[in-house]
């Protein structure tokens, strides 16, 4: 059951939020594998460290063998690397994926994601896709071939105003692609919980039935270590209040997408 984490704002946590669930998962015994749709490579850099300049295996590599012609059947494991953690793989990013993309869409494949994600479901237990911060052809294909999305919020007045056209774009997309898909919650990010304004904010998305997910997530000067370090938090810090929240969080992910 692959799970996208999407927003079309930058700046709002989504590669650390797909992380950092996709290394609990790991260290709850499931094998794991997070995807890294966004050409910056953020998720790429936050996994492998210096290793993700590297050449290796990437996404784009499993795009273009889409555009040609091979009599080699398409193994999307072919384009997976393993990461210092046990459990958890990654399909890096790669910045070739940007002079792509006019060529996919032009073709008209949409779906091949939706295809290799159907084999690799057989060999993963979790699926986490990160998405570039726009309603791009990756970020489409990516919905497509999910059971779920996350959106990470991270209590801004202007993050409140776009998320109602986001939470339509992948309505859209669900009436005209994949019925399958849904919203399993909306990750509140970098909380302050002395602060009114993100208090409020949150609350105006419960008030109009928005589903908000707890725990919210700390604001934390931890995690900039984390990054820095390319050991997500639950192996960095087990004990700290953000990986608590994270666990937690995980927790909520993992019930609503067993209703």
């Amino acid at each position: 059951m692959p799970l996208v984490v999407f927003n079309q704002k930058g700046g709002v946590g989504k590669s650390t939020i797909t992380c950092n669930l996709a290394a609990i998962s790991a260290s709850q015994g499931l094998s794991t594998l997070v995807i890294d749709l966004d050409q910056q490579g953020n998720s790429s850099s936050y996994l492998l460290g210096e290793a993700a300049q590297g050449d290796h295996a990437n996404v784009a590599g499993l795009f273009e063998h889409t555009l040609s012609f091979s009599l080699r059947p398409l193994d999307p494991a072919d384009y997976i690397v393993e990461t210092p953690f046990e459990n958890l793989h990654l399909m890096p990013s790669s910045p070739a994926l940007d002079e792509l993309q006019g060529k996919l869409e032009s073709r008209h494949k949409l779906y091949k994601l939706r295809e290799a994600l159907q084999k690799l479901s057989e060999r993963y237990d979790r699926i986490y896709i990160d998405t570039p911060p726009a309603l791009n052809f990756y970020t489409r294909s990516a919905l497509i071939a999910a059971r779920g999305c996350l959106i990470p919020f991270d209590c801004d007045e202007f993050s409140r105003q776009a998320l109602y056209t986001l939470m339509n774009n992948v309505q859209e997309i669900r009436a005209d692609h994949n019925p399958d898909l849904s919203v399993d919650g909306i990750v509140v990010n970098q909380f302050q919980p002395r602060a009114n304004l993100p208090r409020r904010l949150v609350q105006d998305l419960i008030d109009d039935g928005l589903p908000v997910l707890q725990p919210y997530l700390p604001s934390s000067v931890k995690v900039r270590e984390s990054h820095e370090q390319s050991t997500p938090m639950v192996y960095l810090d087990p004990g700290h209040k953000l990986t608590q929240a994270l666990l937690a969080l995980h927790e909520a992910v993992e019930a609503a997408r067993a209703v």
